[in-house]
């Protein structure tokens, strides 16, 4: 009888311990105290536990680096899906989705950065649930790229900035036209991922000015009325017929979690003819 009253004892400080963890769990999984606050806290109350909980011999010590171990990548997988919860729902509340028919999808590869930064993604949608080559590519804050290769589950997107990619734009409230991409202005003109931009008809450009996508036939590859980003230098236009300039991205490709596909049907109704001069 004895020799069951540790065995018992053990088997409620356990008990205990798991019941902690659990909590611990689900205040991180709704938004409790700060991480730093949980671990001093699982810290406290755990320790001395795991003290008393834990095997005699280097068995028992592996045993338990195990279990943390396992327990902290169930931890970190519950906040990446957490995270990706939150990204998909500012994607579909945002107004660049709004009115759209969208397919989200979650980043799983990155191709070799170019001079500019990421040139291609990797997203895991793909024909099979409806995405096709040259649809549009948005995150929550504005343009991403465009589609360039579909298998049946996953697609390749050509990122802004890339040398592949260059947008049909509208600048500023007046709407000047004009192209952005890598070969807008020389890299060499350029800060760390930011694209160039060069009017293609006379007007003017200054610097906060938004750059919108023009717009595609059909939507393809670029929908209209997209943010590409805001304008943050001007040069002269030194003999040109228009200024170039830089442009902020609106999104960091880099940090991209979730993305959506904007699946958009092509015109199929003729636009009816009018007679000039009529009021």
């Amino acid at each position: 009888m004895r020799g069951d009253a540790p065995d018992r004892r053990r088997r409620r400080l356990l008990a205990i311990a798991v019941l902690v963890t659990s909590a611990l769990v689900v205040l991180d999984l709704v938004g409790g105290p700060g991480p730093g606050l949980l671990r001093r806290g699982a810290a406290t109350v755990l320790g001395p536990l795991e003290r008393v909980l834990a095997p005699s011999g280097r068995a028992g010590e592996d045993e338990l680096l195990r279990d943390n171990e396992r327990l902290a990548d169930e931890l970190r997988q519950a906040r990446l899906e957490r995270a990706e919860a939150t990204a998909a729902a500012q994607l579909l509340a945002s107004p660049t989705t709004a009115g759209a028919e969208v397919v989200p999808a979650r980043v799983v590869g990155v191709g070799a950065p170019g001079p500019q930064g990421i040139v291609r993604i990797t997203i895991d949608v793909g024909s099979r649930d409806g995405v096709s080559v040259d649809r549009t590519v948005v995150a929550s804050g504005g343009l991403v790229g465009r589609v360039a290769s579909v298998a049946p589950w996953t697609s390749d997107v050509l990122v802004v900035g890339g040398p592949e990619v260059v947008v049909g734009a509208r600048v500023g409230a007046a709407g000047a036209l004009a192209t952005v991409g890598a070969d807008a202005r020389s890299a060499a003109d350029r800060g760390p991922g930011e694209l160039g931009l060069a009017l293609v008809q006379v007007g003017a450009l200054a610097v906060g000015d938004e750059v919108r996508t023009l717009g595609s036939v059909d939507g393809r590859p670029f929908v209209p009325g997209v943010l590409i980003g805001t304008v943050t230098a001007v040069q002269p236009s030194r003999g040109r017929l228009a200024p170039t300039g830089t442009v902020r991205p609106a999104v960091d490709t880099g940090s991209l979690s979730v993305v959506g596909v904007l699946l958009t049907a092509p015109r199929t109704t003729p636009r009816p003819a009018a007679t000039g001069g009529s009021s």
